[in-house]
Parts: C-alpha cells; sequence; structure tokens
C-alpha cells in the first residue's frame, strides 16, 4: 500500500514505515502530525485517485529530528568583467516517518 501526500507543498510517495526528508515543520521532536491532502491512494491494486483529494484518506507520521541540508554553492560569473560572487543556502529539513495511512 501506498499514497501519494502533499506535504508542506511538495508531492511525495510514501509507504508505511519510510522515512522522508521534507521542509521543516512547525511540530516539536516525537510528535505524531497528520496529513489530510492525500492525492491518490493505492491498496492492493486498487487505485483510488481524489478530485483533488480522497475524502476521509489521511496520512499519520512521527517526527523524529529536524536538521539542515547540505550547504548548496551558488556561483555567477561574468567574464572578462571581473564580476564573480560566490553565495551558499542550507535548507531546513525535518525527517519524519510514516506510521500509517488510513482510507
Amino acid at each position: 500500500m501506498y499514497a501519494i501526500v502533499d506535504i508542506a507543498g511538495q508531492q511525495f510517495k510514501v509507504t508505511k514505515d519510510q522515512k522522508v526528508f521534507v521542509h521543516r515543520l512547525e511540530a516539536e521532536e516525537g510528535a505524531n502530525v497528520e496529513f489530510s491532502e492525500v492525492l491518490l491512494a493505492d491498496e492492493d491494486g486498487k487505485v483510488k485517485v481524489g478530485t483533488p483529494n480522497l475524502n476521509g484518506a489521511k496520512v499519520t507520521a512521527k517526527v523524529l529530528s529536524h536538521l539542515r541540508g547540505d550547504k548548496v554553492l551558488v556561483f555567477k560569473k561574468k567574464r572578462r568583467k571581473g564580476y564573480q560572487k560566490c553565495s551558499g543556502h542550507r535548507q531546513y529539513l525535518t525527517q519524519i516517518q510514516i506510521e500509517q495511512i488510513s482510507l
């Protein structure tokens, strides 16, 4: 069984006991969170598609930790002009574990 869920503006294909990195959530570590925006669910080969969401379906997850992603460097340069600029970015992430998918 799997489901496609909208979590913090991004869509994820999740299964039970899967660990996923998502954008930072406003929940404490160890807390349970529910996601009700289930777009699609597959249960034993029977696919249910929402318009846009499935009514009554939800995904329950547990927050494992809050962390920061790897640094991404952005380098800009214009040749023969002496212009170069380097900046970096580290995304704030939350690691969650999917505990239950209910339809």
